[in-house]
């Protein structure tokens, strides 16, 4: 089966992010309760299932056919060979504390097959980070775009001329099969930058603001929007498995070489 993106998919996406967007955000203005899900810092919100049921609703209206994996539980099978991934309010723990560095994003990928590491074929990515008005749009076939305008292309640079984001929670530092390989790639940076949104990262990556990103055991929503729109702004991904956990990387070509160099440096 030739699965593709179709020009409509990418205005979908964008309209999709805008809305769950706009909507948690308007939540967020009339008073919310979080509730912890795996720790503290990991909380879900009443917008994070609105925002996911609007994006659901609208999906089913839209494209019947395609499945569907969403971050706080949504699951469709579909027959058409194509998924959208949802994830509603990424960095939830910035959205509830009032901060802007949030956002919303989806991506579609390909059902079969995967690649050689079991990382999805993403066809679009979109991620809208509402209180800043920044809208990133990119995948197959098509450029990356922020609010409309195409970006310019990364320029290639060594990973100690660069700063990088990156996130590993404070329980993972007492663990050396983990805290080891991110110690050395993190090492090996001009700065490191722990901002608290995957989604805003990668966009950020894509943008030139990050030379690269790189975090271990990212579920698909924290992972392909941004992977698709990187791919889209010239910029390289890879997965590299290190003692076992699995460590997704985006930046430039040399810096994302140079990262998986040094999380397989510390393997145990």
């Amino acid at each position: 089966m030739n699965v593709t993106a179709t020009k409509d998919d990418f205005s979908l996406a964008a309209d999709l992010v805008r809305e769950a967007g706009a909507l948690a955000l308007r939540m967020r203005s009339a008073g919310l309760t979080a509730t912890a899900k795996t720790s503290v810092s990991d909380v879900v919100t009443a917008a994070d299932h609105a925002a996911e049921k609007l994006v659901v609703e609208q999906l089913r209206r839209l494209r019947p056919h395609d499945g569907i994996v969403g971050e706080e539980g949504a699951s469709v099978q579909g027959t058409s060979g194509r998924s959208w991934v949802i994830d509603p309010v990424d960095g939830t723990y910035n959205f509830f504390a009032g901060s802007t560095y949030w956002c919303s994003a989806i991506a579609l990928k390909a059902d079969q097959p995967e690649s050689l590491d079991g990382d999805p074929d993403v066809l679009l990515g979109a991620i809208y980070q509402p209180q800043e008005d920044q809208l990133w749009v990119g995948g197959q076939g098509r450029p990356a775009t922020l609010n409309g305008a195409p970006m310019p292309p990364l320029h290639d640079a060594s990973l100690d001329r660069l700063s990088a984001g990156t996130y590993l929670h404070p329980t993972w530092l007492r663990r050396p099969e983990v805290a080891g390989p991110w110690t050395a790639a993190a090492s090996g940076t001009a700065t490191i930058r722990m901002l608290g949104s995957g989604s805003c990262d990668l966009g950020g990556v894509a943008s030139g603001r990050l030379g690269a990103w790189f975090q271990h055991s990212c579920p698909e929503w924290d992972w392909l929007p941004g992977k698709a729109i990187v791919r889209a702004a010239g910029g390289s991904t890879a997965v590299e498995e290190v003692n076992g956990f699995r460590w997704h990387i985006a930046g430039t070509a040399s810096a994302v070489r140079e990262i998986r160099d040094a999380l397989a440096s510390a393997s145990a």
